[in-house]
């Protein structure tokens, strides 16, 4: 069936075209026989044979190189934009290689087949078979590495060609995909596909890091397939042969075992429960099926007898008898005979047309008829190579040269290397001062330390190939385990500092309290992910960033890291530290021949990526006078990052350039209308009552009540209308005018000499930026000038240095700056089976992401869904990067959560610093804008973990230190006033631990806390530069009505205000991060069963749903999360997700039904109002009736604990109960 001239396979007799995948496990049968006739000939006629068929196997692996090399234009795009609409085609034209169908009429993307060819093209190469036969293909292949590196991160169609299951093109993030990518970069890392006959320009090379994503994606996606299939027997092939790609033995147990007990059959195994493929209940002349149709598949899915050939592999690789025998003996008995009585393996068996109702009643009794193509030419390759293993006539080794079998073998523990390096003799002698002996950058020579970002730029290199129209590697950065190892360029060796450490993307690394932290998580990765000869070296730069008090001693932080690492025990990793040197003989060495000599002139005349342009440190320059011409291109990329000063300096004591009643937000309001966007809606950024506020405020995301001017519970909300009536006609900046009216741009400019402030001057720029472009020349001075975009870059590093956060985040959204591993971190937490969604509830604004995207059209999103509000769009980067590190290594946290919704994230965040600062909204959101990222990181982990936590401010002139807290105690929130010209106060997170502070301080509390509340509602301002002088007091949970107690002052406010509200705020908490009880939405399909819907806020959750998914799916949770988040109240929302809990009670009775649309939300009010009752009942006063008028539900109902006679609990028991009386057995007693 071989094409004479392609060398490719057609599917059948039937289906002529050649299917890339299909043909590879086609022709490994033929590989396996060559090999085999090799081994064991006697006679020439069986060498003969042996060559005839290898080369049979060279010459379609050759082939499908040459169709994938005919579309080398889509695998240069897709390296950067990863579309379903750029990838290389599933199939071709078997006698041509040409493509047979459109680019969007199939589902071509299919990375798993990609990274098969690349895996056995590896494992083929290593036989001894000579495949790739010149330079330019080894740059193909190279490129079709970059190709399928990203797969943790692309949606794809599976090895099914299918998606998502209901087969409407839908791609979806596939653990065969991923897993088999992992396998082919692991295989073909390092490899010379040249074979014995090559050198250094035929060596392929992998980024171990990427191979790292694909490692943990995969291993938190197992047992599950995908979104829409919770279980594919396709994973055979991944953590069995060829792939064997999971190194967890446990999990690969716990997969096979969830495939044979849910998928197999008499036959063979069904591909995934509820397949449609060719059953009797398929409706042939559509490809997609009604969403409710799928319930019509379930027990009669055919069984496919290829899944049985991997078991038998699987069997013979792990070195089990018993079980390669059972399933040898299984086949044996559905195999099917064709000419001279050769046995042949069908595609799949399906149950008879007049068989199905018999086979729906009782599943697995009814015999079936083989079908479709005889011989499935893959599942018979797979069969032959089985038999040749099985009999004796190939060893395992032989089909596995690269020994990926031993995938699950002990892997040694690792200790890390660690060199600390100072960047200069000044910073050197400050350690010296501490005991700490370091060389610095000049002294480790000639090893050279360069940033990581110099590695991104030296990778790009690879795989460039002019005749192809190649460019190599797209600018990406290099994770820890890529910069943990000496590089050798030239005969040279240089190591690079971490990725984490850089300050020129993103302005995490300027808080080195995050610094320290993101070291102790990549100590422990390099610890855990290590796999590579020798150990990890990790080279620690001390720079001048990391200095206090005016440089005069180190950062506190740093420093008692640093005596840590000395310990030889950090972040849970073994360590050891040393000079670069001492290393060199015990860590890893990459040979980068790509840069070697004869590729001078590609280095000097190309423009390079342009995402560096900011300030570098000029310890890593090279030497002035080198002529060597990779050290002209090592100085062109690092000064091209040299920092430039052309701002002039603030001016203390000079007046604001805007007046003092212009908010940020009218800035950026007018900004937007004059680019001619569109107006952001006001229920995005909340409204505010206008102030007149000496400083301005970012945004407001809280509406919060001022109980002097309005009732409790009666939040202030400005109408659409008059918003923006104030925003079109009230807002005037009072821009500079020139004698026609235009704004005079020069006296603008001028206007930066006179700025007192860092805000000032970033909001002229912004201003001109909007106005003018970022490519505009301001000219500052007659002699030089300089673009708006620099300028901003040089504020953005001025801001870093004063540590003014609120500042450098609206710079860094002016800029649009990106997060490097924004990508990576959406895919971590969609992988770990959760959604997110950005920008402020509730949808359409609410963007909800579901599968991986690509960084440029995530950043894009994100952006969308922020409005104009660039702070929010910066944050929301931020708090996805938090996320992605706690679901890696506290996934617990996450246990009960599906869908992440951050915009409502950052606003829980803002709420609970204004109830514990008892301040506005807008001061609340002003104060999360300006805390540093660890410890925007610590107070999002307070609020995931559910953990209470308090207030403590200091003033700069006195020694008060005040404390506002609730109990029970477990960190403190620090306000401190800047002494730079930042225009807002400072919030930092203090763990306490359980016993709060010092014993002291517990005694002193209740007196500061006190005074803390006299001096917030007095006249008397926080700091002189930073706070409002207006009242700063709010509603808080703690107290429902906003008022502290119902009797009494003093202490016993207090002691009412420690007690009470701890229900509320963990219902609020729970509600706004979507926490579920465990095994919700399971008990939810089992309610749909039992009746014909459920109505929550005016949506119905149809009992449909059920034959559309199974109970286990994670579409299935998503659809009941997208009705439960038209809830917008999120202590209301939690309520009914009681209230759902109560109902599954009555659901797991033995009774057929119970009711027909279930209206979830009468049942709450039911609950509440037996709850009233009983309140009035015991002669609780109208405070304790006060209801909140958005739900009707009483304030203390919320309050309470779900246990206890006056639980939430025991009123919903009833409340359902009665609801649902009619359809309970008279004999049944639910309540005692």
């Amino acid at each position: 069936m071989q094409n004479p001239v392609t060398g490719l396979l057609p599917a059948s007799e039937q289906q002529k075209d050649a299917w890339v995948r299909d043909n590879v496990y086609s022709i490994l049968a033929v590989w396996g026989l060559g090999m085999a006739y090799r081994k064991n000939a006697d006679r020439d006629e069986d060498k003969a044979k042996a060559y005839e068929l290898e080369q049979s196997v060279v010459k379609l692996m050759q082939g499908l190189l040459q169709c994938m090399m005919r579309q080398v234009a889509k695998v240069e795009k897709f390296k950067h934009t990863q579309s379903t609409k750029d990838c290389l085609h599933a199939k071709y034209h078997t006698p041509t290689c040409a493509t047979v169908v459109g680019d969007d009429q199939w589902g071509h993307l299919q990375v798993d087949a990609t990274s098969l060819y690349l895996l056995v093209l590896a494992q083929m190469t290593a036989s001894g078979l000579r495949i790739i036969s010149n330079l330019d293909e080894v740059a193909f292949i190279q490129n079709l590495v970059f190709y399928i590196e990203a797969a943790y991160k692309v949606a794809d169609y599976g090895m099914w060609e299918r998606g998502d299951k209901t087969n409407q093109g839908i791609p979806e993030l596939n653990g065969s995909s991923v897993g088999m990518a992992k396998a082919a970069l692991e295989a073909i890392d390092e490899l010379d596909l040249f074979g014995a006959h090559g050198g250094p320009k035929s060596v392929i090379h992998v980024l171990p890091d990427e191979v790292e994503h694909c490692q943990s994606i995969l291993c938190s996606m197992l047992p599950r397939a995908s979104t829409s299939k919770e279980i594919d027997a396709g994973l055979l092939s991944v953590i069995s042969f060829p792939a064997f790609a999971v190194e967890d033995s446990d999990l690969v147990n716990i997969t096979k075992s969830e495939i044979i007990s849910k998928l197999q059959g008499r036959y063979g195994c069904c591909r995934f429960i509820r397949d449609g493929y060719r059953t009797p209940k398929e409706d042939p002349t559509r490809l997609h099926y009604d969403p409710a149709e799928l319930k019509l598949f379930e027990n009669i899915e055919c069984e496919w007898p290829v899944f049985w050939t991997y078991l038998i592999l699987d069997g013979i690789f792990n070195q089990d008898p018993v079980q390669v025998q059972e399933y040898r003996e299984a086949l044996e008995g559905i195999l099917m005979r064709g000419k001279h009585g050769i046995k042949l393996v069908p595609e799949l068996y399906a149950v008879p047309a007049d068989k199905v109702e018999d086979e729906y009643k009782n599943p697995h009794t009814v015999d079936r008829v083989a079908t479709g193509q005889l011989p499935h030419m893959w599942g018979q390759s797979l069969y032959i190579l089985g038999s040749l293993l099985a009999e004796g006539f190939l060893a395992p080794g032989e089909i596995d040269p690269l020994n990926r079998r031993f995938s699950t073998g002990f892997k040694p523990d690792v200790v890390v290397q660690v060199s600390v390096v100072a960047e200069t003799k000044e910073i050197q002698g400050l350690l010296r001062d501490y005991g700490i002996d370091v060389q610095t950058v000049t002294e480790v020579m000639p090893i050279r330390v360069m940033p990581a970002r110099i590695l991104s730029h030296i990778y790009v290199k690879l795989g460039n190939c002019k005749k192809l129209n190649l460019t190599g590697r797209p600018y990406r950065h290099i994770g820890v385990l890529g910069t943990s190892k000496f590089y050798e360029i030239r005969n040279r060796t240089c190591t690079f500092t971490p990725q984490f450490i850089d300050q020129h993307h993103f302005y995490l690394a300027l808080d080195n309290q995050m610094i320290v932290e993101m070291l102790r998580t990549e100590l422990a990765y390099l610890s855990s992910c290590w796999r590579m000869t020798g150990r990890p070296t990790l080279t620690f730069p001390i720079t001048q960033s990391m200095l206090v008090d005016d440089g005069e001693s180190i950062d506190p932080c740093i420093l008692s890291t640093l005596r840590k690492l000395q310990d030889g025990y950090f972040g849970g990793a073994r360590v050891q530290t040393a000079n670069l040197s001492t290393f060199l003989t015990t860590s890893f060495h990459t040979q980068l021949s790509f840069m070697d000599a004869d590729t001078d002139e590609d280095f000097l005349d190309e423009d390079e990526d342009d995402e560096d342009n900011e300030d570098t440190e000029q310890a890593f320059s090279p030497s002035e006078d080198s002529k060597d011409v990779l050290d002209q291109y090592l100085t062109q990329l690092l000064q091209s990052t040299a920092a430039k000063s052309h701002l002039p300096p603030i001016q203390r004591g000079q007046h604001h350039v805007f007046s003092a009643e212009h908010t940020t937000r009218d800035i950026l309001t007018l900004m937007a209308q004059v680019q001619g966007l569109n107006m952001p809606k006001p229920s995005m950024y909340l409204p505010v009552t206008p102030t007149m506020n000496k400083h301005r405020k970012t945004l407001n995301l809280l509406e919060v009540p001022h109980p002097q001017h309005q009732a409790p519970h009666q939040p202030h909300k400005a109408s659409l209308t008059s918003v923006l009536t104030v925003w079109a006609h009230s807002v005037d900046l009072h821009l500079p005018r020139d004698a026609h009216g235009n704004t005079d741009f020069a006296a603008l400019v001028n206007h930066l000499k006179e700025c007192p402030t860092l805000q000032d001057q970033a909001d002229i720029l912004y201003v001109l930026y909007a106005m003018k472009g970022a490519d505009w020349i301001v000219n500052i001075s007659e002699q030089c000038g300089a673009t708006v975009r620099s300028l901003l870059e040089e504020l953005y590093i001025k801001a870093g240095a004063s540590q003014e956060w609120g500042l450098i985040r609206y710079i860094s959204g002016i800029l649009k700056k990106r997060v490097e591993v924004l990508a990576e971190a959406c895919t971590d937490l969609i992988s770990h089976h959760k959604q997110l969604t950005v920008g402020l509830p509730p949808e359409p604004r609410e963007k909800v992401i579901t599968a991986p995207l690509p960084p440029e059209e995530l950043n894009n999103l994100i952006y969308e869904a922020s409005g104009q509000d660039i702070s929010i769009a910066v944050l929301t980067q931020e708090i996805m990067v938090y996320l992605a590190m706690y679901v890696r290594s506290q996934p617990a946290l996450f246990g009960d959560m599906l869908r992440l919704r951050i915009g409502l994230i950052m606003q829980v965040m803002a709420t609970e610093l204004a109830r514990s600062l008892h301040c506005s909204g807008e001061e609340a959101s002003e104060g999360l804008m300006n805390l540093s990222p660890s410890d925007m990181k610590n107070l999002l982990h307070h609020i995931l973990s559910g953990k209470e936590f308090g207030v403590e401010r200091s003033r700069s002139e006195q020694s008060l230190c005040s404390y506002l807290i609730l109990s029970p105690l477990c960190c403190v929130v620090q306000v401190r006033p800047l002494e730079s010209s930042a225009t807002s106060p400072a919030i930092s997170i203090h763990e306490l631990g359980h016993t709060g502070a010092t014993k002291t301080e517990r005694t002193g509390i209740r007196k500061l806390k006190s005074e803390i509340k006299q001096i917030c509602s007095g006249s008397h301002s926080i700091s002189s530069n930073v706070t409002s002088p207006r009242s700063t007091r709010c509603s808080s949970p703690s107290t429902p009505s906003g008022i502290l107690s119902p009797t009494g002052t003093g202490d016993s406010r207090l002691q009412w205000e420690e007690r009470q509200g701890q229900w509320l705020r963990r219902r609020r908490l729970d509600g706004a991060i979507n926490r579920v009880p465990m095994g919700f939405y399971q008990k939810v399909w089992k309610i749909l069963q039992k009746c014909h819907g459920l109505s929550i806020a005016g949506y119905v959750l149809p009992s449909s749903t059920t034959r559309e998914m199974t109970e286990g799916e994670i579409k299935f949770a998503v659809h009941v999360e997208s009705v439960l988040n038209h809830v917008p109240q999120p202590e209301y929302r939690q309520l009914l997700v009681e209230a759902i809990m109560v109902l599954t009670l009555v659901a797991e009775m033995e009774i057929p039904s119970i009711g027909g649309i279930i209206h979830i939300d009468r049942i709450v009010h039911m609950a509440n109002d037996l709850f009233l009752q009983d309140q009035k009942s015991s002669g609780a006063n109208e405070f304790f009736l006060e209801k909140d008028q958005a739900t009707g539900i009483c304030n203390f109902f919320y309050d309470s604990a779900p246990s206890g006679s006056y639980g939430t609990m025991t009123y919903l028991s009833k409340a359902v109960v009665t609801y649902v009386h009619d359809f309970l057995p008279s004999t049944s007693c639910l309540m005692q």
